[in-house]
């Protein structure tokens, strides 16, 4: 929500960044810059969300059957990981405070030309610019947080993450407000919200310090050692994150069919879904302190072992809603945990995480229609035991991950 580096060529292909300023103790960020920071990613939660609740007006308005309404979201989504990839590409030309500026513009005229639309056509380009905007932020902020706040960014990356579910609680509420035929009003006022973000910039340190490569990550058999398995770890790392947004957009997808279908009512089967999104912003930040005290590689392994359990309860229908809340609590902190853990592992390959976060979202599109299909063929009561599978093979991917990261450093 790619390229993918594999081998040797991951190693040499790596690009030369600018040369950090002399003094290495000048931070990444400034206070008024993180809580900026933190307003970005309730924004780009909050656009996110708009699209599902529009779609009734927006068939309305333009006369779209409910897969055409749904095209906005997809080509958001789509825009989203062009700005990764795109974003990570310039980054060396244009520094950071250029990335993030051009973004939160991108996301302001995106939105606004969402809202004024003459016609569909016209609203998706728009929703994909948007996107792009989308990307550059969620791209360059994980990256700054992961590498901008030393043995903290772990648990900083937690919070910012965080302010993201505040957005994607806040944008369904907003339209709930105004009614789903106001959505031009919210899109609009979107657009306006991202501009002050702007003066908050100078406060970003324009480069940054290559993340401190682990001990055997360069010189001698260490390097060759490295380079031979830096394609895998970053295969499977890639894996574990398209697995587990996978999972992520499945349960926000089908909990509330699964409820439906083993007996619940509408009412209560939508109030464990938000509760299933409560439970993931709320472990975002119960996670920022146990990152201070416990290894990346051992809360995602927690995380992961938690999820699977939780899943295989969901297939319990007395125990369903208290599950499915227990997957969002666990399932919360993989996504900002995984970026520290990777720049450490892989830090020769600062493309890495633009590949991972590009893989997040390209999980997010594609987890709807694979899920669909399983569903077809076992049914909507087996929608928590296969999701149960694939967080096994996240469980899998952590604890292989663990081993060979472990292996390359004794080298």
């Amino acid at each position: 929500m790619t390229d993918q580096p594999t081998g040797r060529p991951a190693v040499t292909e790596q690009r030369s960044l600018p040369a950090p300023p002399a003094n290495p103790t000048v931070p990444v960020f400034s206070p008024v810059a993180v809580v900026a920071s933190c307003v970005g990613f309730v924004l780009i939660g909050v656009i996110q969300a708009l699209y599902g609740p529009s779609i009734p007006a927006l068939r309305d308005e333009f006369g779209l059957s409910p897969s055409a309404a749904g095209l906005g979201l997809s080509a958001h989504f789509a825009g989203g990981v062009a700005g990764v990839l795109l974003f990570d590409r310039l980054y060396v030309r244009i520094g950071n405070r250029q990335i993030l500026g051009s973004s939160y513009v991108l996301m302001a005229a995106g939105a606004a030309g969402f809202a004024l639309a003459p016609n569909w056509p016209v609203a998706l380009a728009a929703a994909l610019l948007a996107g792009l905007g989308f990307g550059g932020v969620d791209y360059g902020l994980n990256q700054l947080f992961a590498v901008g706040f030393g043995n903290r960014s772990t648990a900083m990356l937690n919070i910012l993450n965080a302010h993201f579910g505040i957005g994607a609680i806040l944008g369904p509420a907003l339209i709930g407000m105004v009614g789903a035929e106001h959505y031009p009003a919210v899109f609009l006022a979107f657009a306006l919200a991202n501009l002050p973000l702007l003066l908050c910039l100078r406060g970003v340190r324009d480069h940054v310090p290559q993340p401190t490569p682990a001990p055997g990550a360069s010189g001698g058999p260490g390097r060759q050692v490295l380079a031979r398995s830096l394609g895998s770890v970053l295969g499977v790392f890639v894996t574990l994150y398209v697995l587990h947004v996978g999972i992520e957009a499945g349960v926000g997808g089908w909990e509330p069919t699964h409820l439906e279908t083993v007996g619940y009512g509408a009412g209560a089967a939508a109030t464990a879904t938000s509760v299933y999104w409560l439970m993931m912003t709320a472990g975002r930040f119960l996670a920022a302190p146990l990152a201070l005290r416990f290894s990346p590689q051992s809360i995602i392994a927690v995380s992961c072992a938690g999820m699977t359990v939780c899943l295989l309860l969901a297939a319990v229908p007395g125990l369903a809603p208290y599950a499915y809340a227990g997957v969002g609590l666990f399932i919360a902190p993989i996504f900002p945990t995984g970026l520290p853990w990777l720049n450490r592992a892989a830090p020769a390959a600062r493309r890495a995480g633009a590949v991972v976060i590009a893989a997040s979202m390209a999980g997010g599109v594609a987890a709807g229609p694979a899920l669909g299909k399983a569903i077809e063929w076992s049914g909507v009561r087996a929608v928590p035991l296969l999701l149960c599978g694939v967080s096994a093979l996240c469980l899998a991917a952590t604890l292989w991950l663990i081993r060979a990261t472990r292996t390359t450093r004794a080298h």
